[in-house]
């Protein structure tokens, strides 16, 4: 049987090593080494989306990739690709380290300076897992995405420009539809979630972020189930503990709630920091939302630019909403898309402001009239990323025919 391998080497002294040496493996078929973590996901999720049987056998993750860790990264590739043995390099072999190799997820641990022995046995058992794994799973689609569930940021080039109403809304359209959902407020220095659906609960993301091992026991103690159904994990009421999220524990947090949860939607609000930025890095889809004013879209051909400069998100992978749009507005949607290079959603939101200005003073935002343009069109953009769902049926809700800022509904036979 033939090993696919694809080593994840930072270092390019390192990674012509790594590919001499498992070049003379029997049987090995190794790729071209990707040189971060970015990289390396990015490579798993196009070999994911054309088949099952396109995914290495076996990927090799050396201890100083980045600019995510090894072990969060190796976390996160078992996650989504479940199928994948993941066998860690590491000049470190102690107990210490082993243990957490094996509670992120890798199937091995090769010790450096590599040895063609420990080298050859390390792979062939994680390929022999990974046959069995496939084996076991078949071919069916379903199992591409592993055991976690799908998630979406909301971010705003500026503020004021809609973010946490949008992020809301999109989560209850995916309640609604029967999945299990979270809602996660990442503003933490401005969070108003809690604002917006009048909630009061002590605990926030600063409590998980000190947490090694995220358990069920532990994520569910720190959630807040609203009455809609939604299960909140909430902003810290007191601004400065925000910088207790960082960037390793925010990824943490996300791989926690998406082996729980169908759909985790993320208010990332106006302000980039290592938390929000490792929560658009691992989104399946990354909204950025803008208003059709020349100050928000500069504000959001900025926040592209600067996403794509910090390897966080590129522009082509960023779908960009618009709020607040009226059919007289000079700036247009087409013109928007060309500034930013970003992909344009097919739904823009109305400008209908005293729609919202009753629920949203009295923190009843989930109250809002089914009737309301805002929130048809919030709905209809959840259809359209794919994130409702009609019950018992395997049917999307997308939105109806009738051009940008069509406000109905209707259903597609199929999966997306």
């Amino acid at each position: 049987m033939t090993t696919r391998i694809l080593p994840a080497v930072g270092d390019a002294d390192a990674a012509r090593a790594v590919t001499t040496l498992i070049g003379q493996l029997p049987d090995a078929e190794p790729a071209a080494p990707v040189a971060d973590s970015t990289q390396l996901v990015d490579t798993l999720a196009r070999l994911a989306a054309e088949s099952l049987d396109e995914l290495p056998e076996v990927v090799l993750v050396h201890e100083r990739i980045g600019p995510v860790p090894a072990l969060e990264l190796i976390r996160e590739v078992a996650l989504r690709f479940p199928a994948v043995g993941v066998v860690l390099i590491t000049a470190d072999a102690s107990p210490v380290l082993f243990s957490a190799a094996m509670d992120s997820g890798a199937r091995g641990l090769v010790t450096l300076p590599l040895g063609y022995e420990e080298l050859a046995s390390r792979v062939q058992a994680a390929a022999q897992w990974s046959a069995g794994v496939r084996r076991h799973l078949g071919a069916g689609a379903e199992t591409l995405a592993g055991p976690g569930g799908r998630v979406v940021t909301v971010s705003g080039a500026k503020g004021g420009v809609g973010t946490t109403v949008a992020a809301v809304h999109l989560a209850l359209a995916a309640r609604a539809s029967g999945r299990t959902v979270a809602l996660v407020d990442m503003d933490l220095q401005g969070g108003d979630i809690a604002s917006y659906l009048d909630v009061q609960f002590r605990r926030s993301l600063a409590d998980l972020a000190a947490i090694n091992d995220i358990t069920p026991r532990v994520l569910q103690d720190a959630v807040y189930v609203h009455e809609t159904g939604l299960a909140l994990l909430l902003a810290p009421g007191e601004g400065e503990r925000g910088e207790e999220v960082t960037d390793r524990s925010a990824r943490q947090i996300v791989s926690a709630l998406r082996s729980r949860y169908e759909v985790v939607v993320i208010d990332c609000g106006t302000h980039l920091d290592g938390a929000s930025a490792a929560a658009v890095e691992m989104a399946e889809t990354a909204l950025l939302l803008t208003t059709p004013d020349v100050v928000a879209v500069r504000a959001a051909k900025r926040v592209v630019r600067m996403w794509d400069r910090l390897q966080v998100r590129k522009p082509e992978e960023t779908t960009l909403v618009v709020n607040r749009y009226h059919r007289s507005t000079e700036i247009q949607p087409a013109l928007i898309q060309k500034i930013t290079g970003t992909r344009m959603a097919g739904v823009a939101v109305p400008a209908h402001f005293k729609e919202l200005a009753a629920v949203v003073d009295a923190g009843r935002l989930h109250d809002l009239d089914a009737r309301s343009s805002v929130r048809q069109a919030l709905w209809s953009l959840a259809g359209e990323l794919g994130l409702v769902k009609a019950a018992g049926q395997g049917r999307e809700l997308v939105p109806a025919p009738g051009g940008r800022g069509s406000l109905g509904l209707r259903r597609r036979g199929g999966g997306r």
